[in-house]
């Protein structure tokens, strides 16, 4: 009888190894996401690794959530793995919004910016469209911040000039009288001048200046010596009482002095009167009295002594 045929099987394929990850087994094929958002995936028994990368398509997202990588538009789930759409799980809440100015609004939120009143702002979608009102040209006195449409402020014409709102410019040219461009109307107000504490005839207006001065003093003709009321012209020499100091009168109208000092050239001078050194060429004075040239006199201390004056 013929045999019958026997099929044997055939090699068997081993299953896809496990993947250990600090201390975790993850089956093959397992998704997961690391910190610092890393998206895992064990492939062959390896753990493969990458960075997550994030597609915002909308121009204000709300941040990332707790847990997330990536910020997040409307229609977008809080999903642990909000970059990665196979692991979405079906009880994951949705969330609508945007972030602005970093403040977080609310779907459909109509608000106005920080920096005023009157741009009004709406979150759509993650995204943030804004509008402001078109104002037309106009003047006013003054700008006034509570408005939305700011004026102009008007101009002033004065004398020929026109002048900016807020301008400030001199009235003579020479910045004695200050004027200034408020609201189409010209203020002028005059620079205030220093009281002087000179007599008014000594007082004159320079050219080129606002306000009166004092004239300087006339320079000093000579010296006027309070104590004897004597009054000595420039250059002038004199002796104030003590022979031996000199004084003179300076250009300025001060008084220098300077004292003469005495050199001795004998061992009994003459003192006389009103001469600042005493005289060696005069004669010799001698227990106080006052002896010619080649004069002979007795001693005084010894009558047999005879003593004669010689002028050297």
């Amino acid at each position: 009888p013929p045999s019958a045929l026997s099929l044997s099987p055939g090699p068997s394929i081993p299953p896809s190894p496990r993947c250990w990850h600090r201390g975790l087994s993850r089956e093959p094929g397992a998704h997961w996401m690391e910190p610092g958002c890393r998206s895992c995936i064990c492939q062959d028994g390896r753990v493969l690794c990458d960075a997550v990368s994030c597609s915002t398509p909308c121009s204000h997202p709300l941040p990332a959530p707790a847990g997330g990588c990536c910020p997040t538009c409307t229609g977008e789930s809080r999903s642990p793995w909000p970059c990665n759409s196979r692991n979405i799980l079906p009880d994951t809440p949705w969330i609508t919004g945007c972030l602005h100015e970093g403040v977080a609004r609310a779907e459909g939120d109509v608000f106005s910016p920080s920096d005023g009143n009157c741009t009004v702002c709406v979150c759509l979608a993650g995204n943030v469209s804004c509008l402001s009102p078109e104002c037309p040209p106009g003047s006013c006195p003054s700008p006034s911040p509570s408005n939305c449409c700011s004026c102009h402020p008007a101009k002033c014409s004065f004398r020929g000039h026109t002048y900016k709102h807020g301008a400030r410019f001199s009235l003579d040219g020479e910045g004695c009288t200050t004027c200034v461009c408020q609201g189409g109307e010209v203020e002028c107000s005059f620079v205030p001048c220093p009281i002087l504490d000179c007599p008014q005839h000594q007082q004159h207006l320079r050219p080129g200046q606002c306000c009166s001065s004092c004239r300087d003093p006339p320079a000093p003709t000579g010296c006027f010596l309070d104590d004897n009321g004597v009054e000595f012209p420039v250059g002038q020499l004199w002796s104030p009482g003590d022979p031996c100091e000199l004084c003179i009168c300076q250009a300025n109208g001060s008084v220098s002095c300077r004292r003469t000092e005495c050199l001795e050239t004998c061992p009994y001078p003459i003192r006389i009167p009103g001469q600042c050194c005493p005289d060696c060429s005069a004669g010799c004075a001698y227990m106080g009295r006052v002896f010619s040239n080649n004069e002979t006199f007795p001693s005084e201390l010894d009558p047999c002594l005879s003593c004669i004056c010689l002028v050297r």
